[in-house]
């Protein structure tokens, strides 16, 4: 490929990347003042991608990201999912509860992989299923690693609907919460999403997308003693995704 055609290339995915982090949606002077690149080329660039599906040109004359990147999407998280599971397998072995790995697409989280646990009752999550991130564990471990800005911009788009009585459903509580998980670097689901269900999660740091890694189970079984116990194991699993992500 010509160096000039290289060029065209990185700057297409910049444009994806930069249409992603404005929530899906910009119009070309948007991109043109995010990218710096001229409106002409940016013209060119966006036609060929709205040409192969990978953009779409709306009635407000706005671009949104196209229905054909959802296949790549949901294929690299399988495969991401694939690759983690026999770390989550060693979790599961080691605290006896089930394991989740989860990454936020778009505005919602989705569960890419899952190893339940041996016990009779244990924690089931569809692997694809799709959650809002405020009233999860996982989505708020992500959350936590995103500018604040874009959590704003974030909550704007999907607002905060309860799932259990539980659920934070104020915007500055929610806030507030996501410092104290940054600080202390794992976030806790206190039957927010399920009642009766407690979860811990951690971010995965440095890994090929936005994911978190947790540990959910029955209060019951799952209480804030066992929570202590097993929180550096959900740790070091997370570090470890992170460094193999690092070297893959």
């Amino acid at each position: 490929m010509s160096t000039g055609g290289v060029q065209s290339l990185q700057r297409a995915f910049d444009l994806l990347e930069r249409l992603a982090d404005a929530g899906g949606e910009a119009s070309l002077s948007e991109l043109a003042a995010s990218s710096g690149l001229p409106l002409p080329t940016i013209h060119r660039l966006i036609r060929t991608l709205v040409t192969l599906g990978y953009v779409r040109q709306n009635s407000n004359r706005r671009y949104t990201l196209g229905s054909r990147l959802i296949r790549l999407g949901e294929t690299a998280s399988r495969q991401y999912g694939t690759w983690a599971r026999p770390l989550l397998s060693q979790l599961v072995d080691s605290v006896e509860e089930t394991a989740n790995l989860a990454v936020l697409d778009g505005d919602e989280v989705v569960y890419v992989a899952q190893v339940p646990s041996k016990h009779s009752m244990r924690m089931f999550t569809e692997v694809g299923r799709r959650l809002l991130p405020h009233g999860t564990g996982v989505g708020k471990a992500m959350l936590s690693q995103l500018p604040r800005s874009d959590v704003r911009a974030l909550l704007e788009r999907t607002g905060l609907p309860a799932y259990t009585s539980n659920t934070i459903t104020d915007a500055t509580e929610l806030l507030d919460s996501l410092d104290e998980i940054a600080a202390r670097g794992f976030a806790l689901d206190e039957s927010e999403q399920e009642l009766g269900v407690r979860c811990i999660a951690v971010p995965v740091i440095g890994g090929p997308t936005l994911a978190a890694v947790s540990v959910s189970g029955p209060e019951g079984r799952l209480t804030k003693e066992a929570v202590a116990r097993i929180l550096p194991e959900v740790l070091a699993v997370a570090k470890r995704l992170a460094d193999q992500a690092a070297t893959a």
